[in-house]
C-alpha cells in the first residue's frame, strides 16, 4: 500500500480488544490484521496494529488495542478505552471462568471507563476448534450478549473461522451508528462527561 493510498480513508476507527489472559485476544488480532496465527506469550500493558479495511464504499482506517488480560497490567489499560467506537469483550469456549469473569470483571470495566456513549460492544467467543474442550455453550454467549445489548459471535483464531466475520460485523454496527461518524476521528473525546455510566451496550 503505498503512502497516497494511506492517507486516504473517510473514517479512523479505535476497537478495543479486552477479557481474560489467554483467551486469545492477540491471536485474534494477528489473524484478522496479518492472517497469521502463532502461540503468542502474553500481552505486556498494551500492544495496537492498523489495518485498512474497505467496507461498502467506506475505506477505513482501524486502530485496534490489545489489552493485557491479567490483573496487575488493568490499571495501566483503563486510558486505553478513551475514544473506542468498538469493544470485543473476548473468552474462551474451553474456560469457563473467562466466560463469566466477562460479568464479573470485564463488562462492568467497560461500563466504568469506555467514554464514547453508543459504542459498539460485541462478545466473542474464541477457541471453537476445540469442540470437544468446550464449556460454555453458545446458546450461554448468545444469553448473555442479548442480556446487556451487545453484539455475539463464536470464532476460532487458529483455523480463521468466524473471526474477519467479528470485525467486519462491529465495523458495519459502528458504521450504522451516526454519532460514532460524526467526529471523524476515534481521537475525539467524549466532553459531556458521564455519559458511559448510562450508556451500557447501547448498540
Amino acid at each position: 500500500m503505498s503512502m497516497a493510498q494511506e492517507a486516504e480513508f473517510d473514517h479512523l476507527l479505535k476497537l478495543l480488544l479486552v477479557g481474560d489472559s489467554g483467551v486469545g485476544k492477540s491471536s485474534l488480532l494477528l489473524r484478522f490484521t496479518q492472517d497469521s496465527f502463532e502461540d503468542m506469550s502474553p500481552t505486556i500493558g498494551v500492544d495496537f496494529k492498523l489495518k485498512y479495511v474497505d467496507i461498502g464504499d467506506k475505506k477505513l482506517k482501524l486502530t485496534i488495542w490489545d489489552t493485557a488480560g491479567q490483573e496487575r497490567f488493568r490499571t495501566l489499560t483503563s486510558s486505553y478505552y478513551r475514544g473506542a467506537q468498538g469493544i470485543i469483550l473476548a473468552y474462551d469456549v474451553t474456560r469457563r471462568e473467562t466466560f463469566e469473569n466477562l460479568s464479573e470483571i470485564w463488562l462492568r470495566e467497560v461500563d466504568m471507563y469506555a467514554t464514547v456513549q453508543d459504542a459498539v460492544w460485541m462478545i466473542v467467543g474464541n477457541k471453537i476448534d476445540r469442540s470437544s474442550e468446550r464449556a460454555v455453550t453458545r446458546e450461554e454467549g448468545i444469553a448473555l450478549a442479548r442480556s446487556h445489548g451487545c453484539l455475539f459471535l463464536e470464532c476460532s483464531a487458529k483455523n480463521r473461522t468466524g473471526v474477519a466475520q467479528a470485525f467486519q460485523e462491529l465495523v458495519q454496527r459502528i458504521l450504522d451508528t451516526p454519532s460514532l461518524l460524526e467526529k471523524g476521528s476515534s481521537s475525539q473525546l467524549n466532553l459531556k462527561g458521564g455519559a458511559s455510566a448510562e450508556g451500557g451496550c447501547a448498540c
